[in-house]
C-alpha cells in the first residue's frame, strides 16, 4: 500500500515548525486533526516502511537545512515558492535576496536541482504588479536559479476567502485568458533559455499552445524516478478538478502559517493564526494544541 505525506499544504512546518516535524519522525508517528470533523484525530505512522514519499511546501527551508541528514532513509523532494512580492503582499518573509534565494541554491546543492520545485505562485495583478513587472521578476529570478531548479510551477491568483477579505489592500486588476496568455509566453521563453520547464497548478486554462503542461505538485510520476520503481497511485479526489496530484496525507493546519501573505487560502483567520502558534509545542504529536477527553484517534491507514 501506498502513502505520501504533504508536508503541507496547509502551513509552512518547514520554516515555522522544523522541530516538530524532526520530533515526530524520531517518534515514529504524527496526530493529525481532522480539519472538518475537530474532535477525530488520525495517527499516522512515519516510519520509512510505511512512507512512500515526502512533499515538503515551504517559502523559507532555512530551518531544515542543518538536519536533512535525519531524512537520509526517506524519498522527498521540495515545493519552494519564491515570488517577487513586497511586504504589501508576503508582510512576515525575510529577504529575498539575504535568505531566501541562498536557502533555495543551498537545499538544491544538498539534494539536487530534480528534488527542488520552483513555485511562481500565485500571480496577481494590480497597479504595482503589472504584468511588466512579473516579467522582469521571473527572468530575474530564472536568471538566479539557473541550475538549481529544472521545474517551475506557476498558478494565477483565485478568491478564496483570504483574498476577498484583503481584496482592498490586494487592489487587484482583471487577470483574465488574455493576461494569463501574455504571461506564459513570457515566462516560456525565460523558462527554456534558462533549463526550466514550466508547468501549471490546478488550472484549467490550456497552455499547450507555448509548451507549458499541467502539473501535478503531490507528482507520482517524479516519485518513480526517483525511486526506481512503480506507484500504484490515485488522484487525489480531495482536490481542484484540474489538480493533478497523486493523493497524499496532508499533516498541516490550516490557520497556523505566521507567513501571513495576503492571498494565501491556508489563513483565513487571522486571530486564529495567533491563537494556533500559540498552542504550539514542538514536543507534542499534534502540530497544535493537546488531545482533549472528546477526542478519538483512529489509526490512518495507507491508500
Amino acid at each position: 500500500m501506498l502513502m505520501i505525506l504533504s508536508v503541507s499544504r496547509r502551513t509552512d512546518i518547514p520554516a515555522f515548525y522544523a522541530p516538530w516535524f524532526f520530533n515526530r519522525i524520531r517518534k515514529g508517528y504524527v496526530l493529525v486533526r481532522n480539519p472538518v470533523n475537530f474532535h477525530q484525530i488520525s495517527r499516522i505512522r512515519l516510519s520509512p516502511q510505511v512512507i512512500d514519499g515526502i512533499v515538503f511546501w515551504t517559502r523559507n527551508p532555512a530551518p531544515m537545512l542543518p538536519r536533512l541528514a535525519e531524512l537520509k532513509d526517506y524519498m522527498y523532494y521540495f515545493q519552494f515558492t519564491l515570488t517577487p512580492y513586497d511586504p504589501d503582499i508576503e508582510p512576515y518573509m525575510p529577504s529575498k535576496k539575504d535568505v531566501i534565494l541562498p536557502a533555495f541554491c543551498a537545499l538544491s546543492e544538498a539534494i539536487g536541482p530534480d528534488r527542488v520545485i520552483w513555485r511562481y505562485d500565485p500571480i496577481l495583478l494590480n497597479p504595482k504588479y503589472t504584468i511588466s513587472y512579473h516579467t522582469k521578476a521571473f527572468e530575474r529570478l530564472a536568471k538566479a536559479l539557473k541550475g538549481y531548479t529544472k521545474k517551475c510551477v506557476i498558478s494565477f491568483v483565485d478568491s478564496y476567502r483570504n483574498t476577498a477579505r484583503h481584496e482592498k489592500s490586494l487592489a487587484l486588476d482583471p487577470l483574465g485568458p488574455g493576461e494569463m496568455m501574455i504571461l506564459a509566453k513570457e515566462f516560456q521563453g525565460i523558462a527554456q533559455a534558462c533549463g526550466i520547464t514550466l508547468s501549471t497548478c490546478a488550472e484549467d486554462i490550456d497552455l499547450n499552445l507555448f509548451g507549458i503542461s499541467h502539473g501535478s505538485c503531490i507528482d507520482p510520476a517524479l516519485f518513480e524516478k526517483l525511486l526506481g520503481r512503480p506507484l500504484a497511485v490515485k488522484k487525489d479526489p480531495g482536490q481542484r478538478p484540474f489538480c493533478g496530484c497523486a493523493a497524499s496525507v496532508d499533516i498541516g493546519v490550516y490557520n497556523s502559517c505566521p507567513h501571513q501573505c495576503r492571498y494565501c487560502y491556508a489563513n483565513y483567520n487571522e486571530a486564529l493564526v495567533s491563537k494556533n502558534t500559540a498552542l504550539h509545542h514542538p514536543k507534542a504529536p499534534l502540530l497544535v494544541g493537546e488531545i482533549g477527553p472528546e477526542d478519538r484517534v483512529y489509526e490512518r491507514k495507507n491508500f
